[in-house]
């Protein structure tokens, strides 16, 4: 901190403790002598500090390679929103920057706490994730900008006290809004032929950052977008804007360095759309930073719109501006925040890898990285002085809403799952918070590789990560909320007809795939024949839409697999049963033999060998048609009529009449495929959906609504269960 900030600070602690000594008086008065909605009567205050570094160059982080920049595009701030209620105060800090290390944080908080008297552990400091600030900690190839480094506690503890000497009387309202339009997943699955090399020289990428636009050599998205905007609006009681934090859950949109990019631009934007940039004290506008681990605002499924951080702050700006003018304020508001800490392992290098490493490293003379190779080499050193790494985890209830904090940059799927299961509405993420801890991919994404997996300090936590902090969250959401986490309910919804048919046939087995995650696929039948996930999966991703509606993350949530299959033992189903399904395919037919496999049932008396498969045909025969195999050992082979169009859901029912096999497509009442089989055995309970035992040729794409009947079902009750999708899997686009 320089002389003139120093003496800046001094007055404002003298002032400040002078000024807080009145209200935390007159908190305590008012929670020994008044009724409980008193004692919760809000007080705020917001608070800027200019942070652009002053010194050029710096250098910059946020890129695989170090980098600086001797220019300043826009402002950098520290901004403070300090909320007060009853006994609690809290202080929710947003700094541009793009990673923040933990004991910079702690050393921030320590200053305000000396001054201020708020706890450390009731202060949430975050970063926006600016690609285009000075680093603050060092991350791949980049170190920190020490001399920049060095100011910040200063800085941020200036606006947490800025913050606290201007606490009022005040009012809070917020409000939720979609926009799809700005932020997509940028992380897509590859193909199985398409395997790409990690940094290692291992073929682990089966799923990869940006893609490009409609590349042929990936299949889809890997995960779902949390879409939703969050906002949270602070006026004086006379109406008067006073803060104002928005949530959004996309990466960076890209600027010149150094420059806050879009988090700073919206702050000018919404700033002149509310008229208040003669207020006084100043409007303070924060943007932080949602669940966008994979998220960014490209669109691959079809050539990128143009778009620059200018342009996505003024979109996103009239967005929340709607939202902001529907907001109802509230004087009185419950006011809670609490703070847990979790220790997790750190994925270490094995001693061949490390050895390796060293080498590298000892090459490297002392110098920088100048590529991905040597980047991941002095990674796996650092990591093995790491064993383990605590994290602070954070969460804040006003009245209904729910904010919580993680140190991690965090995929979409988690903060979809986080909103749907917490007891508060409505709740946001705010991440890189507290500290940055790396990427935390869900589980399934760590079987799919690619550069958020690839061990680091920027993606270094243990596989299950992702569950355990997950699961902190809930519960802390449930101690400051008062009651238990929503249930998912993956049971049809009673105005759906096309799925109150499918009950009403009385399924041996019905897997809706809905899950957030595995290795369990619930069967919600009744008659617990839970199904179980093995190998490459993505979850929750959008299933066949029936009626079109706007939601935030999937409507009809989905499966893809990608090199996976999900196995289950259901009993009774003999020689007459039936299977309905729905399912997207993503590779060409051209690709391999078999295309796909959809369904298999595995004879008990064959050996666990396939006893009806049901495929779709590649290169080997019936190329991009329904292949049937049945009889014994599976030798006979009918192929359908009808050419399958990659990258649409279909509706499949295969019926099983004894020695009577017919397959049914899309609702028709012809069967494609109609054929007789020889006897074969009739007791086995296994089967396997999207794959066959021994067999490399997996399905590849989404499967949805799998059900099970240990009955023939007929033609009319089976027309029933069909209905058109009304638009093309989220993954499509213009294709």
């Amino acid at each position: 901190m320089d002389s003139q900030r120093s003496r800046t600070v001094g007055r404002r602690l003298v002032l400040s403790r002078v000024f807080l000594a009145v209200v935390v008086l007159d908190v305590a008065a008012v929670s020994a002598g008044q009724a409980d909605e008193a004692a919760e009567r809000l007080l705020a205050g917001a608070y800027a500090v200019d942070i652009t570094p002053t010194d050029l160059p710096v250098i910059v982080n946020g890129g695989f390679l170090e980098r600086t920049a001797d220019k300043v595009y826009d402002r950098l701030y520290a901004k403070c929103l300090m909320l007060a209620g009853g006994r609690e105060r809290v202080a929710i800090v947003v700094v541009d920057s793009c990673v923040l290390p933990r004991e910079l944080l702690d050393e921030a908080k320590e200053l305000a706490s000396r001054v201020t008297g708020i706890a450390t552990d009731r202060m949430m400091i975050s970063a926006t994730h600016t690609h285009s600030a000075p680093s603050a900690m060092g991350c791949l190839g980049s170190d920190a900008d020490r001399a920049y480094a060095a100011k910040l506690p200063g800085w941020i503890a200036e606006c947490i006290i800025g913050a606290a000497d201007r606490l009022a009387s005040a009012k809070i309202g917020w409000a939720t809004v979609n926009d799809p339009e700005h932020t997509h997943c940028r992380r897509w699955i590859r193909r199985p032929d398409k395997i790409g090399l990690d940094p290692f020289g291992e073929p682990t990428v089966r799923a990869m950052m940006h893609p490009g636009p409609n590349n042929p050599d990936y299949e889809g998205p890997s995960g779902p977008v949390d879409c939703e905007v969050s906002v949270v609006s602070v006026q004086s009681v006379d109406g008067r804007p006073l803060a104002l934090l928005a949530n959004y859950s996309m990466h960076y949109a890209g600027a010149p360095a150094v420059s806050a990019d879009y988090y700073g631009q919206f702050a000018e934007r919404m700033t002149d759309l509310l008229g208040a940039r003669e207020v006084k004290p100043p409007l303070v506008v924060m943007m932080s930073q949602g669940t966008s681990g994979d998220q960014w605002w490209g669109d691959y499924r079809k050539p990128l719109a143009k778009h620059d951080y200018h342009t996505i702050a003024e979109a996103l700006s009239g967005i929340v501006l709607e939202a902001y003018r529907g907001i109802r304020y509230q004087e009185s508001v419950s006011l809670r925040m609490i703070e847990r800490k979790l220790t997790l392992g750190v994925r270490q290098p094995d001693q061949k890898r490390l050895e390796a490493a060293r080498l590298v490293v000892a090459g490297m003379q002392g110098r920088k990285p100048k590529d991905q190779k040597e980047v991941y080499a002095r990674e796996q050193v650092f990591l093995s002085e790491r064993p383990s790494r605590e994290l602070k985890l954070q969460v804040i209830r006003i009245g209904d809403l729910g904010i919580t904090a993680t140190p991690c940059e965090v995929f979409g799927l988690t903060g979809l799952r986080i909103k749907a299961q917490s007891p508060l509405r409505p709740t946001f993420n705010i991440t890189l918070a507290n500290g940055e801890e790396g990427y935390i991919p869900p589980p399934a994404q760590h079987a799919l590789g690619g550069y958020t997996t690839w061990p680091a300090r920027t993606a270094q936590l243990e596989v299950d990560a992702e569950p355990k902090i997950v699961e902190a969250l809930l519960s802390m959401l449930e101690e400051v909320g008062g009651r238990s986490r929503r249930a998912v309910d993956q049971r049809p919804d009673p105005s759906d007809a096309r799925a109150q048919a499918v009950l009403a046939s009385k399924p041996a087995a019905w897997w809706p795939m809905s899950e957030f995650d595995g290795p369990t696929a619930a069967d919600i039948s009744g008659r617990n024949h839970h199904a179980t996930y093995k190998g490459g999966f993505s979850f929750y991703l959008e299933g066949p839409v029936f009626e079109a509606r706007s939601t935030n993350g999937p409507s009809n949530p989905c499966v893809h697999f990608a090199g996976g299959q999900m196995t289950a033992r259901v009993k009774g189903i003999a020689d007459r049963y039936t299977l309905e399904m729905w399912f997207c395919n993503y590779m060409p037919a051209d690709g391999r033999a078999t295309t796909g496999h959809l369904f298999c049932r595995l004879g008990k008396e064959a050996g666990g060998k396939a006893v009806e498969l049901l495929s779709i045909g590649g290169t080997g025969g019936a190329s991009g048609r329904l292949v049937f195999r049945g009889g014994e050992g599976g030798s006979q082979a009918v192929s359908g009529r009808t050419e399958i169009e990659a990258r649409t859901w279909n509706h499949v029912v295969m019926v099983r009449d004894g020695s009577t096999v017919n397959v049914y497509l899309n609702g028709r009442a012809v069967p494609d495929i109609a054929t007789r089989i020889t006897a074969a055995p009739a007791t086995g309970e296994e089967i396997m959906i999207g794959a066959s035992p021994g067999d490399h040729d997996s399905f590849e794409g989404r499967i949805d609504e799998v059900v099970l009947y240990d009955r023939v079902l007929s033609v009319d009750e089976l027309r029933q269960h069909w209905r058109e999708p009304v638009r093309p899997p989220e993954s499509e686009g213009s294709r």
